[in-house]
């Protein structure tokens, strides 16, 4: 649904019945619990330009606050068009700061502190003092919990007794030592006539309450307040928001306790469902006609919501039917990525355009299998809210030490240090260690792209040929990389679920959506597992038309596919999904197929039998394939086993398939590969087929 210019008496005509009710209640406090894809800015918009309309709002006397600088300036073209031009539409922080500005030189003299870009070197500088030793992960980590502990209304002195309390946690630091350099960090922005955004509410908090004359002043200038996603507000931003209104209760908020997943940065969706309590009178109005997806999506969508313990708006779908949610389990997240790219390869095929398409996962680091699966096949993406994989500073950093490593262990008589061995020294000189961080944040995240540099570096040396170097495996991040790198105007989107909240997208993929991923394995107490459903309810309701959900039951091919899907898709799998999660298809055997013996090492189960049992495929032919993927690898400029690994030659050397239907059903080729390699593998095994009946 589009806005268009109205005359007065059209405004409220093009709005369904209960936009029409939101528009229509002009005083006293106002409610409005939107649905996702409700029109909720529709409503709110069309509100606020009725009553200009209608002369009871003064346009000037309106404050309208949202909480992002793009959602602000969708709500000032709206209602430019609608004919209230002089609105304010602003951010929390970017109302205050103006207050500030225009205040501070009067009534406390001198310049208003500078406020600083980043709170990094304020943090360092608290470090320095305290001598306690930091990397960039840690020194966001640390901006970020400081962020949460001033907008939560805690101080310094009351940091280490509350967060125990709330279950926040900074890693490789106990409370008290945040405490202090949280204190520290106040310490250092004072010296230096700086402040912070939190500051920016707290000094207009602080000068509001102690300055009658000030807050006369704003409260006279605003008289109408609108909040949009209400259910993202902090307690310094009610508490903010309080004194604009000064006991006044001319106020509506918009919002949707379904899409509440910022808890861990200081939201609080109580402020929302508690409004009627704290405003008797308030009217309370439901949207929940969903205009962005179709009734598949929507169905899916409310399941996932079913059952909770609490009601939120159960969306009605308004558009036309459209294809079924799809739900695809992978034996592993290399294999899931194939499926992803090609889908998407297909829906473009078919005249959906790239930048209407989005790849959404839980982490950052889950995007790297699905920029190298999206650039293998030449499709444009775009990562957002994120450095693409091989830019960031991490694994930069990583693989120019692995660079150093491998030209070290060259040169030394011993030498042939395998690769695994290589990226663990690497990786744990950065700090790594094999086991995750127990926190969530800029270290977690780290640790992830480190790790998923691990498991390529054993992946490789699990699957690759014998030859195979950790020369080889440089060569091969640098493809990556420089694919990677491709200009990708107009792409697919990849973005966390977080990045993707206010978005939409026609198709949308869902991936990595197992136990673990989904809900986090650190999600443990059940506010916070049922955050983590409500992040993916506002992943699905991003989709208009096309959603697929997947999930891998291993991380890396032939390794143990134990992996189950989200239990909060229980109610919604079908049956071949759910047996295809029990049971991964037979891409690798438990035991060997030739003596029957358990399998142990993730070679082993790739191959499907013992690395002491002889082999039952045709050696000759196996010779052959091998022959030809050098071939083919030398055509392309990459190593041998980007074509097919070893593993895979095996397979198709014993299993003589005869017809693509034959090729797929072995492990290691996926469709991609098989359109780009399937004529002429089946031209080698034939040739060795038509010398057989000879």
């Amino acid at each position: 649904m589009t806005d268009s210019p109205h005359p007065p008496r059209d405004l409220l005509g093009a709005l369904d019945p209960e936009q029409r009710e939101v528009a229509e209640a002009l005083r006293g406090p106002v409610r409005v619990l939107a649905g996702a894809g409700t029109g909720k800015t529709r409503a709110i918009t069309h509100r606020i330009a009725h009553g200009v309309a209608q002369g009871i709002y003064v346009p000037t006397e309106v404050l309208a606050v949202a909480f992002t600088t793009r959602a602000a300036g969708e709500m000032r073209g709206r209602l430019h068009r609608l004919g209230a031009p002089g609105v304010q539409a602003r951010t929390f922080h970017s109302a205050a700061l103006r207050q500030l500005r225009w205040f501070w030189p009067t009534t406390y003299g001198g310049e208003l502190p500078t406020l600083t870009e980043s709170k990094i070197p304020l943090v360092v500088g608290a470090a320095r003092r305290l001598r306690v030793q930091t990397d960039q992960a840690l020194l966001r980590d640390l901006a970020s919990e400081i962020e949460w502990a001033k907008v939560s209304n805690v101080g310094p002195d009351d940091y280490a007794r509350v967060a125990g309390g709330r279950g926040r946690a900074v890693a490789g630091l106990d409370h008290e030592t945040v405490g202090r350099l949280f204190a520290g960090y106040e310490e250092v922005k004072r010296s230096q006539a700086r402040m912070d955004m939190e500051d920016v509410l707290l000094l207009t908090a602080g000068m509001l309450a102690e300055e009658e004359r000030v807050a006369a002043m704003v409260r006279a200038q605003y008289k109408w307040f609108v909040v949009d996603e209400f259910q993202d507000v902090s307690p310094l931003q009610s508490a903010l928001l309080d004194l604009w209104l000064g006991g006044r209760d001319e106020i509506c908020v918009v919002g949707d306790p379904a899409q509440t997943i910022y808890s861990f940065a200081g939201a609080d969706a109580s402020y929302l469902r508690a409004f009627p309590r704290k405003f008797p009178g308030t009217t309370s109005v439901e949207l929940s006609r969903n205009y962005r997806s179709s009734p598949e999506v929507v169905d899916a969508a409310n399941a996932v919501l079913a059952g909770t313990g609490w009601t939120p708006v159960r969306l009605r779908a308004q558009r036309a039917a459209g294809p079924p949610v799809r739900y695809t389990p992978a034996p592993d997240e290399v294999a899931e990525a194939d499926a992803v790219a090609d889908a998407v390869g297909a829906l473009m095929r078919d005249g959906v355009p790239a930048s209407e398409i989005a790849v959404l996962f839980r982490i950052n680091a889950q995007s790297e299998a699905f920029e190298e699966a999206l650039a293998s096949r030449g499709l444009p993406y775009v990562v957002r809210g994120a450095a693409r994989f091989f830019e960031r500073p991490e694994v930069r950093q990583a693989v120019t030490l692995l660079r150093a490593a491998v030209r070290t262990d060259e040169r030394t008589d011993e030498g042939g240090s395998s690769l695994p061995d290589l990226m663990r020294a690497t990786l744990a000189g950065m700090g790594w260690a094999a086991e995750a961080p127990t926190t969530r944040g800029q270290t977690r995240d780290r640790w992830e792209s480190l790790q998923a540099l691990m498991t390529m570096a054993q992946e490789a040396d699990e699957t690759s040929p014998s030859d195979f170097t950790a020369s080889d495996f440089l060569a091969d991040l640098d493809r990556r990389a420089a694919e990677q790198h491709a200009p990708a105007a107009g792409g697919v989107t990849l973005a966390t679920l977080h990045a993707a909240k206010g978005l939409e997208w026609d198709a949308v993929f869902l991936a990595g959506m197992h136990d673990g991923a989904m809900p986090l394995t650190h999600a443990t107490t059940d506010a916070e597992i049922e955050e983590e459903r409500r992040l993916l309810y506002v992943g699905m309701t991003r989709a208009r038309e096309h959603l697929v959900l997947s999930w891998a039951a291993a991380r890396t091919p032939g390794g143990r596919g134990n992996r189950q899907p989200s239990r909060f898709l229980d109610a919604l799998l079908p049956a071949s999904a759910r047996a295809a999660s029990a049971k991964p298809k037979g891409r690798r055997a438990a035991h060997c197929r030739e003596c029957g013996r358990p399998l142990s090492s993730a070679a082993e189960k790739k191959r499907g039998r013992c690395a002491d049992c002889p082999a039952s495929y045709d050696e000759e032919l196996f010779e052959r394939l091998r022959a030809w993927r050098k071939a083919r690898a030398d055509e392309e400029s990459v190593p041998a086993f980007v074509v097919f690994t070893d593993a895979t030659l095996q397979l198709i050397a014993e299993q003589r398939p005869t017809s693509s239907a034959g090729l797929l059903r072995i492990s290691g080729v996926g469709p991609a590969k098989l359109e780009r390699y399937g004529e002429e593998l089946l031209e080698v095994v034939g040739q060795d087929l038509a010398g057989l009946s000879g």
